[in-house]
């Protein structure tokens, strides 16, 4: 097995243009602070929810990862473009990086374990190395589907033009107040919360299921990601679209899929099965 060592001396060059646009979102988002109102409260939590919930656990986490449900084709690409406003990479880039993640989990190969270190695991990944910036043999050995698709290509190749737009929307009829709050405050805290998941719901929490890795139930985690940080859940039933499966696990993108299901627009949705759903006959042994 790889050690931690190995693994360090793999991570390669500073993203220093990453880096850069780290620096200026947090700073814009400190900055936004000082410019409150409530119109642009508003703003930022609707498109928290369109970006996060829609976009990340709906769109590229369930849906496009994992295969959990199936809906028509022009509500795929609309809720890629949701997540495309997470500023979180291109579609196709996430769920190769995801992929990965469910293949090598906390051993070697795993992009973000906070094995390799806690400030590795939610954000030293992103700064170092390819991150999500996959060659091609990589992204057609996990992401197939996706790269057969040419809509998909276009917009994992032009991720960042919806936020573009977004931003320019927001401070053309909401100002300067519109803007910080609604793109540079909301997507600093949108990333924070993904990667949370990477981090905290592998350190800290507690474990329903034996899963061979370091997966937890971080309710707060779930509480901050719409859900995603029902992580053991997850873990021990990838393919399931519902991860918070208890009645107090409370899980917004779980919730959204039944609306869709609701609407006509969602089908073939996947769930545990049969013995899983009894939790106490699979909670994990003391």
């Amino acid at each position: 097995m790889t050690t931690r060592a190995e693994n360090l001396n793999k991570r390669g060059k500073f993203n220093w243009n990453t880096a850069g646009f780290m620096v200026l979102f947090h700073v814009l988002a400190v900055a936004a602070l000082f410019m409150f109102s409530w119109e642009a409260l508003i703003i930022t939590l609707l498109l928290l929810w369109i970006s996060g919930s829609l976009g990340i656990g709906m769109g590229f986490h369930r849906l496009l990862t994992h295969r959990s449900y199936k809906t028509p084709k022009v509500v795929e690409y609309f809720l890629t473009i949701c997540g495309t406003l997470a500023l979180e990479g291109g579609a196709i880039n996430w769920v190769v990086t995801h992929r990965i993640h469910h293949s090598h989990t906390d051993v070697a190969g795993d992009p973000h374990t906070p094995r390799d270190g806690r400030w590795w695991s939610h954000m030293g990944w992103i700064l170092r190395g390819t991150a999500q910036q996959h060659e091609p043999e990589v992204m057609w050995r996990y992401a197939p589907d996706l790269m057969k698709d040419p809509v998909h290509v276009w917009l994992n190749r032009l991720y960042y033009l919806p936020l573009v737009l977004c931003g320019l929307l927001l401070f053309a009829f909401g100002g300067w107040s519109a803007l910080l709050w609604g793109v540079f405050l909301r997507v600093t805290f949108g990333l924070h919360a993904t990667w949370l998941v990477n981090s905290a719901t592998h350190m800290w929490g507690t474990q329903r299921f034996v899963t061979g890795d370091d997966s937890t139930n971080n309710w707060w985690v779930a509480l901050l990601s719409f859900g995603e940080g029902w992580h053991n859940n997850h873990h021990a039933h990838p393919r399931s679209a519902r991860h918070g499966l208890a009645w107090y696990e409370v899980d917004v993108n779980w919730y959204g899929i039944k609306v869709l299901q609701w609407l006509g627009l969602a089908k073939g949705i996947r769930l545990v099965k049969g013995e899983a759903r009894n939790l106490k006959v699979l909670r994990k042994a003391a």
